[in-house]
Formats: structure tokens, sequence, C-alpha cells
């Protein structure tokens, strides 16, 4: 069983997935709409949220929380009448353009999908990703870094179908920093009309844009990893319809391939330098992302 250790909780990857088969999708926020967290909140905010899942029956409302009454008591605001505070129900949605009620979702799912295959198990969101992309089949192209990615596609080598595979970046190989740079330049790939996909062994917490990610992809390149396997050229299929994540090629080649090793001037970047010296040993035991990426000494 594949879990994630935080904060004293044992959450299944599976059990994400299967959660966000029932739970219905009740926001349009950016990066998965155009409305920012001020339109968020003015259409009705956490609190709205709160109550169409409790009502609906997807919270447990005997949740403890600092206030007295429960979560529930999330679902009011507070206004100044007659210069008292008093706490109101939230109402009705301000904009649902982007936030609905349960009985009329954006969507019937909360599009996290876990794939797994011959490349491991990773997580994608697919809740702005449009259903004609939710199936990419292209060529892989293998990075050591998103600045490596970036070189590549300010010289014009990715205008093409590609899936861009980026790896060491797990919790092992430089503790899975965030990789904020990517979806700009697949987004104006993904304008021009090409297929594109990115497959990492790292994160990105906005991988909720239009561009299909597979993150977290576990084992982790740097443990030896499937990712370390993968070469230029590799026909990578990434379909989230089915949950899977596969480099189409024949077994006994794929497993007879030797894994590729960190290049050296990446370990020592990864290693050396703004004190990563003192987490060397850290990095070295981390588990990997679908464990919680914690280190157990």
């Amino acid at each position: 069983m594949a879990v994630a250790r935080a904060a004293g909780l044992i959450i299944d990857w599976d059990d994400f997935s299967a959660l966000s088969d029932v739970v219905p999708l009740l926001t349009r926020v950016y990066p998965n709409g155009s409305a920012d967290v001020n339109q968020f909140q003015a259409a009705g905010g956490p609190g709205y949220v709160i109550r169409e899942l409790l009502d609906a029956g997807f919270m447990h409302a005997d949740v403890m929380t600092v206030r007295p009454g429960g979560i529930r008591e999330f679902t009011q605001t507070p206004v100044a009448l007659k210069g008292q505070l008093v706490w109101q129900d939230i109402g009705a949605s301000k904009d649902e353009s982007v936030v609905r009620p349960a009985a009329s979702p954006f969507s019937a799912t909360g599009g996290l999908r876990l794939l797994q295959g011959n490349l491991g198990r990773s997580v994608i969101k697919v809740s702005a990703v449009p259903e004609a992309l939710h199936v990419i089949e292209a060529p892989a192209q293998v990075f050591n870094s998103q600045e490596e990615l970036l070189a590549a596609f300010q010289a014009g080598h990715l205008a093409k179908d590609v899936v861009c595979v980026v790896r060491w970046q797990g919790p092992q190989a430089n503790g899975m920093p965030e990789l904020h740079k990517l979806t700009p330049p697949l987004a104006v790939l993904q304008g021009q009309g090409f297929k594109v996909a990115l497959v990492t062994d790292g994160r990105m917490s906005g991988a909720s844009g239009k561009v299909p990610a597979a993150i977290h992809v576990s084992p982790e390149a740097a443990s030896g990893g499937p990712l370390a396997r993968v070469q230029n050229g590799d026909l990578i299929r990434l379909d989230a319809v089915a949950g899977t994540l596969q480099v189409l090629l024949d077994p006994d080649a794929w497993n007879a391939r030797t894994p590729a090793t960190m290049p050296t001037d990446l370990q020592a970047a990864n290693s050396r330098g703004m004190g990563r010296e003192l987490f060397t040993n850290l990095r070295k035991h981390a588990l990997k992302a679908e464990e919680g990426a914690c280190t157990w000494l």
C-alpha cells in the first residue's frame, strides 16, 4: 500500500483518487479558472464551499475545530449590524461562474487522478485540462532540470509533439522544490497546436493548469526509478482516462536498460552551497513522494 505520512496521518494515494472520483468540483479559481482569490471570496468563499460539501454529505460535521460549534460555524460570515458583530449564513453563490452548488457542480469529480504503469506511479490534475488532451502520446524529450527545458524552448527545439520528462527533481535528488517555470512555455507550445505533456518526479503546485502534467512520479529517478531509463525519442503515453503512464517499448528491451545516473554537476549543485551540506543525510533517507517524502532516521 502506498501511503503519505503527514502530521501523524496515513493517507493512501489510491484513496485520494477515490475521493476525487466522488467529490464534485465546485470552484473555478486560477489556475483551473480565471477568477482570483478575491473574486472567489466575493462569490461565497470557503464558507460557501464548506456548507455545500457538508449539506451534500461530503464532509463530516463533527470534525473538531477552534470554533465551539465545529466546522459548521465556518459556513457563516461576520458582518457589522448596527454597530454589533453578527454572524450570517453565507447564502447563495454570488457568482456561479466562480462557485456553484453541489447540485450543479462544474464537474461531478474533483479532477485528481492516479496514473500508474511501467514509468511508476504519479498524480495528475485534470480539472482544467480539456477532455481532448486527457490522453497524450508523443516522443519523449529528457531534461535534467527545468532550466534545460527552458533553454530548449527558447532555442525552438520543442516546437513539436513532445512529452517533456524532467527528472532528478524528487526528494532524494534535490528535496523536491517547486518547478514553477515549466507551465508557461509548455502552454505556449500547446497553444501552437502541439500535443504536449509533462512527466516529472518533481513537484508543481500549479499543476492544475491546461497542460497535462504527471507529477511526483515514484519511485524517483535518483533512487533508480523508471524515469532514469527513459531516453530521447521513447514513445510515452499519458492516459488520464485509463489511469496509465507508460513508455511504449518492448518489455524485455525496457527492462534490459541500465538506469542513468544523476550528472555529477547536478549532484554537486544539489549537495553543496547555501547550507545544502546540512541536509545530505535527510535527502539520502527521504521516502518516496507518495510516502510523504519525509525522512526516517
